[in-house]
């Protein structure tokens, strides 16, 4: 465990403790701030003192299938905080809580399709702790206004603009797309969801510098 993650898994553990059932903890930040990268190190990190009792239900998952977004006039606007199933995560986050003496199915993201997908996630009854990440768990807007009370803690990670939108250029590139059509969707798109989610660092229970890693 590195210098940087130590106390990070020790406060994720401290949450895990402090709940009396099961704990979720929501990482978010904008596009591109290093969630994914923060949660898997987490993971690494947690599953050898708590085996096959910590969980991972990324955002992602929620994502509405392209023929939907096309069929709303939305598939432009892939990853603002309406192109969500935001009720369905909300109630997946509940079920967490509610349902622990069957496994727990949710969606996944295939990011080579650009597509969720269904079931793709298993959370078994011997989940202790499930670490979620997104963008808008800190949203005042309904229905994320109600995820945050589904949520012990809210850690929002943090990283230059400028390292931000190189990591998405970047991966819009592996995914697809040419440079100059990664750099658009950039500032066309994922700017602006980035500010809204920025808007909300100050309602985190933990801000955490990511510089030094991606996702």
């Amino acid at each position: 465990m590195s210098a940087l993650l130590h106390p990070l898994a020790e406060k994720a553990l401290a949450v895990r403790a402090r709940s009396s059932g099961r704990a979720i903890l929501g990482i978010t930040g904008a596009p591109g701030s290093g969630k994914t990268t923060l949660v898997r190190r987490l993971l690494a990190a947690l599953e050898p003192v708590m085996p096959g009792r910590v969980a991972w239900l990324p955002m992602d998952g929620f994502h509405l299938a392209d023929s939907t977004l096309r069929s709303l006039g939305r598939l432009d606007a892939k990853g603002a905080i309406d192109t969500f199933d935001g009720y369905g995560y909300l109630a997946t986050l509940r079920r967490i809580h509610a349902e622990t003496t069957h496994t727990v199915y949710a969606p996944d993201f295939d990011r080579v399709l650009e597509q969720p997908l269904a079931g793709g996630i298993a959370i078994p009854p011997s989940t202790e702790l499930v670490l979620t990440e997104g963008n808008y768990l800190l949203d005042g807007s309904a229905p994320w206004s109600s995820v945050r009370a589904e949520l012990a803690e809210v850690w929002f990670c943090d990283v230059p603009d400028d390292v931000r939108r190189e990591r998405l250029v970047a991966r819009h590139v592996e995914f697809g797309k040419s440079p100059d059509a990664a750099a658009a969707w950039v500032e066309s798109v994922d700017e602006a969801n980035a500010r809204r989610v920025q808007s909300t660092r100050d309602r985190a229970d933990l801000v955490v510098e990511t510089t030094v890693a991606a996702g």
